[in-house]
């Protein structure tokens, strides 16, 4: 499926429609490139509001999908699965425009991650739950998204919730600095158009000259070191450890269907 893009108030605001709950698998890493393709053919003067549906911005990770590739024993399987999910958070991370994720329920694991990749991070004051879990279900944080957690939220707290892997609730998500800002849901979308027209197209060179001055030290970890730390996730994914952390959650997820 692909996703729906639609101009409102000079902003392209880009649905993520792959599944329900927009697990991220090689549907959601195809509809997502699609989706930039299309912003940089026809919107690439527009800033970006990116937003989920229902309840949920983004569950994560597929488990389903991507447990069948950490188990199948092969290293080179296993490491293009990285590089394409690595792919996909910088084809957001580095866009030039502004962007701003409107943040309309869960948002957990490579959900979550998705959201740091925008400029700006807009939740609507709901239950939800939101976090980086990985580690606690047997799956090693790549590095370059770890630079990327770093950079949307500082070593401290990257570290916190990269190595703890709670999810918290709104209240505490807030009070660690995950968003920008909190607000009704009914005034969530038009918050983040006022967010993502911070400038006016006019000085869309300025921010985008900005935006990759501010990246630069990022962007240059991960060019130079995070891809080959990332090289060695493949090995842990083999670690017996791991993988009976990883049959764990596969055993709960099919309980609870």
């Amino acid at each position: 499926m692909t996703w729906d893009i639609e101009v409102k108030d000079e902003c392209a605001v880009v649905s993520m429609n792959t599944s329900k709950v927009n697990v991220q698998n090689e549907h959601f890493f195809a509809d997502l490139h699609g989706a930039f393709d299309r912003l940089e053919r026809d919107f690439s003067e527009l800033p970006v509001v990116l937003t989920g549906q229902g309840d949920v911005f983004s569950a994560g990770i597929d488990f389903q999908y991507s447990f069948e590739i950490f188990s199948s024993g092969s290293l080179e399987t296993i490491r293009e699965w990285y590089r394409a999910y690595r792919e996909t958070n910088l084809r957001v991370f580095k866009y030039p425009r502004p962007t701003v994720a409107v943040v309309n329920g869960h948002a957990i694991a490579g959900g979550l991650i998705t959201a740091l990749d925008c400029d700006f991070r807009i939740a609507a004051r709901k239950a939800a739950k939101f976090g980086l879990n990985e580690v606690p279900i047997g799956i090693p944080m790549p590095a370059a998204y770890v630079e990327i957690i770093k950079y949307a939220l500082g070593d401290q707290v990257g570290a916190l919730t990269t190595l703890r892997g709670k999810l918290y609730d709104l209240e505490e998500a807030t009070r660690l600095g995950f968003f920008h800002e909190v607000v009704e849901p009914e005034h969530l979308l038009a918050t983040a158009i006022a967010y993502a027209r911070c400038i006016t197209p006019d000085c869309n060179t300025a921010y985008a000259m900005s935006k990759k001055a501010l990246q630069d030290g990022v962007l240059r970890q991960i060019d130079e070191r995070t891809v080959a730390l990332d090289d060695l996730l493949p090995q842990g994914m083999s670690d017996s450890g791991n993988r009976r952390a990883q049959d764990r959650r596969r055993h709960e997820i099919m309980k609870k269907r």
